[in-house]
C-alpha cells in the first residue's frame, strides 16, 4: 500500500487521456511500412543521410564543398549559414536535402492522417530540435505546400516556443489549475535519450490564464549521454539539479507549488511506470521494479511546507501542450517532434465545438471586412 501512495498524486494519473485543457487521443504511436518504423523517415539522422546521399556524387569527383566534413556532424548553424552563403553549389545541396526530407515528412505525415487516431485533424505544430533552425523551417514549409497542393485540409507550424523550452512550459497543462492561484512557478523536467533538461517554469497566470505568457525562468541542462551514467545515478544527478534549482527559486521570491511535471520518452503507464520507449535512457527505466515519479517523490518529499507532487507524460505530448492555449481556433490538433525519432500526439481540444465554430465565423467575417477596408 505504502508504494501505491508514493508513486501516485491524487492530483491527476500519470500518462493520463483526460488533461486541464485537452484531451489526448494518442501518442507515441509507431507506424510502419514495409522499410520499417516510419518515424526513422522523418528524424534527424533521417535529413543527414539524405544530405549525404546529395554529397556522394560531388564526392566521388572530389568536388564536395564541404570537404571530408561527415554528413552527421555538420552543425546546423553551418548548414544555415550555407543557405544564404555565397557558394552556389553548397546551398543547392542543402536546398535538395530539404526538398527531399520535406516529401519524406508529408509521406509520414499522410500515414498519420489515415489513422483513426488523427481522423479530422486541423492543425499539427511540429516541434523538436530539426525545427530550431531556418532549414527546419523551410522543410516544415515545405511539407506543408506539398500536402495542401494534395487537398489536405491542414495546416502545419512550427511550434513557437524554443523546442528546449516547449517540453519544460508543456508540463504546466499537466496541473490543475487551482494550483497556479496560489503559486508563480513549477518545477519541470524533460528527460531525451541524449540529454536531461529540468528547470523552473514561471506560470505568468495572472497576465494569461491560459499560460500563453509562461516563461522558463532558469534551467539546468545535462548530456548524460557523455557520462553514460547508471539509471540510479541519472535520477540521483536530477535530484540534485532540482534541488540546486528549489534554492534559486526560493532566493529568487519565487512561490513555487509542490509540483513537478515530467516529460519523458515512451508510453506512459497511469502508476508512473514505462511501457515501452525508453530504450535510449540510461539503464532499464521500463523494469517493473522502477518508477521515477516515486523516485523523486523519496528524494523530494516536500517542497516548502507541502508534500511532493509528481506528474509524467510522454515527451511528445508535452512538448505539443506547450502550444494548447495557441490552438484555441481549432477542434482537433496534433503534434510531430523531429528529433532522434519522431515523437507524435493527436489532442482534442476541450471547449465546446459550437464555440469554436462561431469563432471561426466571426474570424472571417472580420478578416472580409478588412479585406474590403
Amino acid at each position: 500500500m505504502a508504494e501505491d501512495v508514493i508513486s501516485t498524486t491524487g492530483i491527476a494519473g500519470h500518462g493520463a487521456s483526460r488533461l486541464p485543457s485537452v484531451d489526448v487521443d494518442s501518442f507515441n504511436i509507431e507506424l510502419k511500412d514495409e522499410d520499417g518504423f516510419l518515424g526513422d523517415r522523418a528524424s534527424r539522422s533521417a535529413f543527414r543521410r539524405i544530405l549525404d546521399s546529395w554529397r556522394k556524387p560531388l564526392r566521388r569527383n572530389g568536388e564536395d564543398p564541404f570537404g571530408d566534413e561527415p554528413s552527421g556532424e555538420i552543425s546546423k548553424k553551418t548548414l544555415d549559414a550555407v543557405l544564404v552563403g555565397d557558394d552556389v553549389e553548397a546551398s543547392a545541396i542543402v536546398h535538395s536535402a530539404i526538398e527531399d526530407f520535406a516529401q519524406e515528412l508529408a509521406y509520414v505525415t499522410r500515414r498519420f492522417l489515415k489513422t483513426k487516431a488523427w481522423t479530422n485533424t486541423e492543425r499539427i505544430v511540429v516541434g523538436g530540435g530539426f525545427r530550431e533552425s531556418r532549414m527546419g523551417e523551410l522543410a516544415i514549409a515545405r511539407t506543408d505546400i506539398i500536402l495542401k497542393a494534395e487537398d489536405f485540409k491542414i495546416d502545419l507550424v512550427p511550434i513557437r516556443f524554443h523546442p528546449d523550452d516547449a517540453g519544460l512550459i508543456g508540463t504546466l497543462h499537466l496541473a490543475p489549475s487551482w494550483i497556479f492561484e496560489a503559486h508563480d512557478s513549477i518545477l519541470a523536467v524533460d528527460i531525451g535519450g541524449t540529454n536531461i533538461r529540468c528547470g523552473v517554469v514561471a506560470t505568468n497566470w495572472k497576465k494569461a490564464k491560459d499560460l500563453s505568457k509562461a516563461a522558463v525562468w532558469k534551467s539546468q541542462f545535462w548530456r548524460h549521454a557523455d557520462d553514460e551514467p547508471t539509471r540510479e545515478g541519472a535520477v540521483k544527478r536530477l535530484v540534485k539539479m532540482l534541488k540546486g534549482l528549489i534554492g534559486e527559486a526560493e532566493a529568487g521570491g519565487l512561490k513555487l507549488a509542490p509540483f513537478i511535471g515530467v516529460s519523458c520518452p515512451g508510453v506512459i503507464n497511469e502508476d508512473g511506470s514505462i511501457e515501452k520507449g525508453a530504450q535510449n535512457l540510461p539503464g532499464n527505466w521500463e523494469s517493473s521494479k522502477f518508477n521515477l515519479p516515486a523516485s523523486l517523490i523519496e528524494g523530494i518529499p516536500e517542497i516548502g511546507d507541502h508534500d511532493t507532487a509528481v506528474v509524467m507524460h510522454n515527451d511528445g505530448v508535452a512538448q505539443g501542450l506547450a502550444e494548447a492555449p495557441f490552438m484555441q481556433d481549432v477542434e482537433r490538433w496534433g503534434v510531430l517532434t523531429i528529433g532522434t525519432g519522431l515523437g507524435n500526439a493527436r489532442f482534442t481540444n476541450r471547449r465546446n465545438g459550437k464555440e469554436m465554430k462561431r469563432e471561426k465565423n466571426d474570424r472571417k467575417t472580420k478578416k472580409g471586412k478588412e479585406g474590403k477596408d
